[in-house]
């Protein structure tokens, strides 16, 4: 898979992956989603967004899951 939109570079936010060098972390962009914020809202919120960024923020974070095992806790 491909990321376009997605940038990491080590000089900038300390390597964090961010959104078109805005210095918008992808991880700012997915907790504003599960805040339950709107796309309308986090485009105003971050007017240098565009639609596309929040879409490509989302697959790039179902793929940095994907990609490693996290820790959880049995359910009780």
């Amino acid at each position: 898979m491909e990321f376009t939109r997605i940038t990491v570079d080590p000089r900038q936010m300390g390597g964090v992956p961010c959104i078109r060098r805005l210095r918008i972390p992808v991880a700012t962009v997915v907790g504003m989603i599960a805040d339950r914020m709107t796309r309308e809202e986090i485009l105003q919120a971050y007017p240098d967004l565009q639609p596309e960024d929040i879409d490509e923020a989302l697959r790039y974070a179902a793929e940095a899951v994907r990609e490693r095992e996290l820790p959880l806790r049995p359910a009780s």
